[in-house]
């Protein structure tokens, strides 16, 4: 069974009472927004070729770059390994995003990964994908993004020690030249003798700071004729992105020591430093205003992701409702901020970075080999881009080797998130496969959905089906 016949099970099994929750809310405006299709209350097309790339370059430029190059460098053990990673950590973000760029045209949906693996291999596939996100991977990165806000705006208040721990977590809630190190005859001086788990896990890190790369897939609804923005976006923003943190890296290591760059709290912070001398305030303040700027970026596309789940049936209804005014999932985004929240207290920073990377590379992995089985099971669907089989192949190996290494590297950490993901599937079956719940089940949600659209002001959004359904060959020609 595919993602869109269980699409339609999930809402033809809805509540008979969905109509009931939709209409109070249409009545308080007075007028029925279907009337005309440029009042529509639905998600609106506004993201341009611009904002796509500013979308893509923001939500990676977040945080990662300063707080990955440490533990990159932890566990390279070199200089020079470790800029070979952050090379061939961008060049893999480059065939992921190739992949996902003739995802995102053939399956224009929002929703990013979890949209696209519902619909190739089906509602339970996707769920376990959805619930590992929604409970583990967004609001861990949203909390490590937070955090490392909180960390720099109090760095210069707490230069000679480590900030109060109270501190960091009660602000993060309210923001929701050594020259020798870079010579060849020393980048390769290792600190540890370098193995194949140390090096793939100095490869998670850095994919901690390449994340978001596929974040304008999550918004793909939003994007002014996505199947030309999008694939340009992602091309335009990827190599920019590696082509920056390559000479970020090269910059901190031009200016501290391996040594000092490890023993640092705030890695910015300390390169500031040593450069800019009285100036050095001005940098914790650009950290805090690009990592504030990441959050705000991770909510706007997360908060999505929480939006097509609930569409397909596989969350609470009430996080499919959109304002009816501002046309955004309000109900959606206070469950991001909400998960954060609660997650901002657990875990130390870098181990939360493990933790998240593999569960990511995990979702971007079963994502890519969706598409080539999706190649085999629809070969007829319309593919304006469509990349040679090699990249997914390539990508599919490397993929294999890392999270193969990183398991034995770190079994706890990784065996911790398959652990988190396969939760989903009890509740999966009890939440969403049982169709036949008892009545008082069916009045609470309503209950909870109406008085959720009275505080929120939301209601369901009247969506186009023929701009989210993938195209045949025949279809086009008959347009």
């Amino acid at each position: 069974m595919d993602g869109t016949e269980m699409s339609r099970q999930s809402r033809a099994a809805a509540p008979q009472t969905d109509q009931a929750q939709r209409q109070p809310m249409m009545e308080l405006n007075g007028t029925d927004h279907r009337d005309s299709p440029s009042d529509r209350v639905t998600l609106k097309k506004e993201i341009g070729l611009l904002s796509a790339c500013a979308i893509i370059i923001g939500n990676i430029i977040g945080s990662g770059i300063f707080i990955s190059p440490k533990g990159v460098l932890e566990h390279a053990g070199s200089v020079g390994l470790s800029l070979i990673v952050w090379v061939c950590g961008g060049g893999i973000c480059a065939l992921g995003s190739m992949c996902y760029a003739e995802l995102g045209v053939t399956i224009p949906k929002s929703g990013g990964d979890y949209s696209y693996v519902t619909e190739i291999f089906g509602g339970l596939v996707g769920f376990l994908l959805l619930w590992s996100a929604v409970l583990i991977m967004y609001p861990t990165t949203l909390a490590v993004i937070a955090l490392t806000f909180s960390n720099y705006v109090l760095q210069p208040v707490f230069q000679n020690c480590v900030a109060p721990y109270l501190a960091t977590r009660l602000l993060s809630s309210i923001c929701i030249c050594h020259y020798d190190a870079l010579r060849p005859s020393q980048a390769f001086e290792f600190t540890r003798d370098p193995s194949v788990g140390q090096i793939a896990l100095a490869f998670l890190q850095a994919s901690f700071a390449f994340s978001g790369w596929n974040f304008l897939n999550y918004v793909t609804e939003e994007v002014v004729e996505p199947r030309k923005n999008l694939p340009r976006a992602i091309y335009i923003s990827i190599p920019l992105v590696t082509l920056v943190y390559t000479l970020t890296n090269i910059a901190y290591f031009s200016s501290m020591t391996p040594e000092e760059l490890l023993a640092s709290n705030a890695v910015a912070v300390t390169f500031g430093e040593k450069l800019l001398g009285v100036f050095s305030w001005v940098m914790p303040i650009s950290v805090a205003l690009s990592t504030f700027g990441g959050i705000n970026g991770y909510l706007f596309t997360s908060s999505r992701l929480c939006f097509s789940g609930a569409r397909e049936g596989h969350l609470p209804y009430l996080l499919a409702m959109i304002h009816l005014k501002n046309c955004t999932p309000i109900p959606a985004l206070l469950v991001c901020c909400g998960a954060t929240i609660v997650i901002l207290c657990i875990g130390e920073t870098h181990n939360l970075i493990n933790y998240v990377s593999f569960i990511n590379f995990l979702s971007y992995g079963v994502t890519i080999a969706g598409l080539l089985y999706y190649r085999w099971k629809r070969p007829n669907l319309l593919r304006p881009i469509k990349v040679s089989v090699l990249v997914p192949i390539s990508y599919l190996v490397f993929w294999a080797v890392l999270l193969g290494f990183s398991l034995y590297s770190e079994p706890v950490v990784c065996g911790m998130g398959i652990v988190i993901m396969l939760t989903g599937v009890p509740v999966y079956f009890v939440g969403v496969h049982w169709k036949n719940k008892p009545r008082c089940v069916y009045r609470v949600v309503e209950c909870v959905t109406y008085v959720g659209q009275k505080l929120c002001f939301v209601v369901f959004p009247q969506e186009d089906l023929s701009e989210i359904t993938p195209l045949t060959a025949s279809d086009k020609h008959n347009d």
